[in-house]
């Protein structure tokens, strides 16, 4: 069992310098967030394969942060804990932050948001505001243990509907499977309406990374944001699962732990 951090070693953390952050590797890290994080249908039909998170996974093809982690210390063997759930929204971050903070995590993992988008109309997305103060609910969780957050922005929903809409698998998986019909509803459509509407849920995506990128600035040196590297990253059809072409397979959680990793604490500290 991880013993939690106590308050002596949490206030160290909070009191080192930025760049010693980079250079001391935790002893228990924690994937948050929804099916992405979980590696929903990455190894088989419609089920979670933690072992392929980007994050905490312990496959080695994806080579996730828990694995390159691994590599500088053996430390945190054993102790790559996943929390993410499928189907998972902002307003469940709060309660796998403090499941991190029991278990002593010192470092956190957070992707979240792809299901306060992902509804089944515009009407049901997470209003902005709400999706920040869950977040910084979430954070305020951490904050007291000292452990350090990286935070990856969503992905680009509108573009995985650009690279899938002539796909007609895609497109029988996302009708059969209700997938995100906020945005992949009607994928052939060029009438205004259907347009419109994929801006303003892609302009949501993108409101809800701004508040993760000021969340993480406000929760202070301990916290690492991607800087949009997901978001713009130009995933293409063979990132994604084949059962239902949304969640990302092996090889995109794959790309997920390389573009998230060079854009974190410990990339400076491992060779390319």
């Amino acid at each position: 069992m991880i013993k939690k951090i106590t308050p002596v070693l949490a206030a160290a953390v909070l009191l080192a310098p930025a760049g010693a952050h980079a250079r001391t590797t935790p002893a228990a890290m924690a994937a948050l967030g929804d099916s992405i994080s979980a590696g929903f249908n990455a190894c088989g039909w419609y089920v979670s394969c933690t072992s392929r998170s980007w994050s905490a996974g312990d496959f080695p093809s994806v080579n996730s942060h828990y694995l390159r982690l691994l590599a500088m210390s053996g430390a945190i063997k054993g102790h790559n804990l996943n929390f993410a759930a499928p189907g998972a929204t902002s307003a469940d971050l709060a309660g796998q932050a403090r499941k991190a903070a029991d278990a002593g995590a010192g470092y956190v993992t957070v992707l979240i948001g792809a299901q306060d988008a992902c509804r089944g109309s515009e009407k049901e997305m997470t209003p902005v505001g709400t999706f920040r103060r869950n977040i910084d609910k979430a954070f305020d969780v951490l904050r007291p243990t000292g452990a350090r957050i990286f935070v990856a922005s969503i992905p680009d929903v509108k573009r995985l509907w650009r690279v899938g809409k002539d796909n007609g698998w895609a497109r029988l998986f996302w009708a059969v499977g209700r997938i995100c019909p906020s945005m992949l509803a009607n994928p052939r459509s060029t009438a205004k309406k259907d347009e419109a509407r994929r801006d303003r849920v892609r302009e949501r995506v993108m409101d809800y990374n701004t508040q993760l990128r000021q969340a993480c600035e406000k929760y202070g040196p301990a916290c690492r944001h991607d800087g949009g590297a997901v978001f713009s990253h130009p995933f293409t059809l063979k990132h994604v699962s084949a059962w239902d072409y949304f969640h990302p397979n092996a090889e995109g959680q794959k790309v997920l732990a390389k573009i998230t990793f060079d854009a974190g604490f410990f990339s400076d500290a491992v060779e390319p």
